[in-house]
């Protein structure tokens, strides 16, 4: 009988504490492949904190994560993991197109070129992908950073807070792209505040001070308390 798939995230007693305060307390967590969860807290519950440790860019004081079985932080894990943060990180100096080639190719995608125009189109960049994102508001430049994300492949995607500065039609567009991953199986956590998004999570994670305090489904918590 094959060995059941590793989670597309595991985290066991995770501790990080910055000295002032614990940011997190022994937080653990399990997300499924396929599974979309919603990470609520108000401001300073740790939500980036989990969201860095998971992506390899911070470190836990004790505990341990795994993306699809491989140690978080590895150069398996950091290959199998997108990360969206909170504020855009784009390549200033290339155009749009050009970010998404090299951030594609960089990560072993040859066929490139379909999917980037396909992003772009849906995000409502294709007119500007030759721009430079420099010049861009910053709601253009969130859904660079999202087509980023998107077009190099994954097996779990963390995103801190996406729809943060996009229109209508941009939370609707990555909202979709989200549920696409999530279909193709990857496992998806996102921070957000956007309740439209929390009622088609398929699960609610509470922060609180470091600490879960709810897991289970959106729809029994009153996660309002939360959003702030």
């Amino acid at each position: 009988m094959p060995e059941p798939l590793a989670p597309a995230l595991l985290a066991s007693g995770i501790v990080k504490d910055y000295g002032s305060g614990v940011g997190l307390h022994g937080v653990s967590l399990s997300v499924g492949r396929g599974e979309r969860v919603a990470l609520l807290g108000t401001n300073g519950a740790g939500k980036s904190t989990l969201l860095r440790i998971a992506a390899g860019l911070a470190g836990a004081d004790s505990g341990e994560a795994r993306v699809l079985g491989a140690a978080c932080g590895t150069m398996e894990a950091r290959a199998a993991t997108s990360y969206l943060p909170d504020q855009p990180v784009l390549f200033d100096d290339l155009s749009v197109l050009e970010q998404l080639e090299y951030v594609a190719r960089l990560h072993g995608s040859r066929r490139w070129q379909p999917r980037a125009e396909k992003l772009l189109g849906r995000l409502g960049l294709w007119e500007r992908k030759d721009e430079l994102a420099s010049t861009f508001s910053r709601g253009l430049r969130q859904k660079v950073a999202i087509a980023l994300a998107m077009i190099r492949p994954f097996g779990l995607l963390l995103a801190d807070e996406p729809f943060s500065g996009l229109d209508q039609a941009g939370r609707e567009a990555f909202a979709a792209l989200v549920d696409e991953a999530a279909a193709s199986g990857a496992g998806i956590v996102m921070a957000t505040h956007q309740l439209e998004y929390l009622d088609r999570a398929d699960r609610c994670v509470a922060l609180a001070e470091g600490v879960i305090l709810f897991d289970g489904d959106a729809t029994s918590f009153d996660w309002q308390q939360w959003i702030g």
